[in-house]
């Protein structure tokens, strides 16, 4: 289940130059880069005719899949976001952001060593993103710590900032017609990395054009979850 607090958001690296969220709004006229607050914005909190909650116990909530969780904008309304997953313990947010250098500057007062119900995925998509992020994010205090590497735009080597708990890494690469490829020697590469520090890894797609043996594959949006598994690099 999604959901999306707030719409909209700032490209800050070369992972974000294709971001299906900016191609989905260009195909209605609208400005990604304008930060607005949603109309479910209260969606943890909702209650139906019957005074159950809409979003059941035991969900796990894809949260600001169409923004960044930690962007600047949201400064003013996030303190109340944080309120709501303390409300709902029964409900497991998942948050996924590329601005783990503002994570300290936006967490709540009483967020201690982390709320339990949140896991915070950092995502890099190159080896200067693993080096400037990924330094901050060991230190963070997060209950929950996955790394996603979507889209997987060259090798990446992760090993000087595996020391510390991550519960999963997921690889994948990128989508659309604009996509850059993604190479099967870097996932592999990814994979036994994941391994050598017994840490569950996980190929999700390989992205619309994916090179292996020196060919490449151009695969439709449709197949490149399934192509993915037929590698069989999942742990």
């Amino acid at each position: 289940m999604i959901y999306n607090p707030w719409h909209g958001c700032h490209k800050i690296s070369a992972g974000c130059l294709n971001c299906y969220m900016f191609r989905t709004d260009a195909r209605f006229g609208k400005d990604s880069n304008q930060v607005m607050k949603t109309t479910d914005f209260d969606l943890p909190l909702r209650k139906d005719k019957k005074g159950h909650y809409k979003v059941p116990t035991g969900t796990l909530l894809f949260t600001c899949f169409t923004s960044d969780f930690f962007i600047e904008e949201a400064d003013e309304w996030r303190r109340d976001v944080w309120h709501m997953m303390k409300l709902r313990p029964d409900v497991h947010f998942f948050i996924i952001t590329k601005r783990i250098h503002r994570f300290n500057d936006c967490i709540p007062q009483d967020w201690e060593e982390g709320y339990m119900n949140v896991t915070i995925a950092c995502t890099v998509e190159n080896q200067k993103e693993a080096d400037t992020r990924l330094p901050i994010y060991q230190k963070a205090k997060i209950q929950h710590k996955v790394l996603i590497l979507e889209p997987l735009l060259e090798a990446i080597h992760l090993e000087p900032y595996l020391n510390f708990t991550i519960e999963r890494i997921l690889v994948g690469g990128e989508s659309g017609n604009e996509a850059r490829a993604c190479h099967y020697e870097w996932v592999l590469d990814l994979q036994q990395q994941a391994i050598a520090h017994k840490i569950p890894f996980e190929f999700r797609q390989t992205g619309a054009h994916f090179v292996k043996d020196q060919k490449t594959y151009h695969i439709p949006r449709h197949a490149q979850r399934s192509q993915a598994k037929k590698a069989h690099l999942d742990t």
